[in-house]
């Protein structure tokens, strides 16, 4: 687990369109990777592991592809599992109340960061 305050810019604002998510893949410290959603939602960030806590598999069906048939869920593409964009909650599926694991993440100067996580520098 990376110190609380070392923070890694992962991507600018602006590279995320407004209601749109993108996945990014991340070296871990130890050489694993690291898979997280970053959904911009007007002028808020959220953070997540690309991970559905039903079976660990990776939400997106195909590339930077996460919302439900609304447009206003994240949704799980194996089996269908709904999450709440603001908490992660599991709200209809086969993990209902289990939850994503949310990130922690600042904007400093126009880029999302983010924090808890050790990366390799590189």
């Amino acid at each position: 687990m990376a110190a609380p305050n070392i923070a890694y810019a992962i991507c600018g604002v602006g590279d995320i369109p407004n209601r749109c998510a993108r996945a990014f893949s991340l070296l871990g410290q130890a050489g694993e990777a690291v898979h997280i959603v970053l959904v911009r939602w007007d002028r808020k960030i959220h953070g997540y592991r690309n991970r559905c806590p039903h079976h660990g598999t990776p939400l997106d069906w195909e590339r930077d592809q996460f919302f439900d048939g609304t447009g206003t869920n994240l949704m799980c593409g194996k089996h269908g599992a709904v999450f709440a964009l603001d908490n992660g909650v599991c709200l209809g599926g086969p993990c209902v109340g289990a939850a994503l694991e949310r990130l922690t993440l600042s904007i400093d100067g126009g880029e999302i960061c983010l924090h808890g996580v050790a990366l390799a520098e590189d």
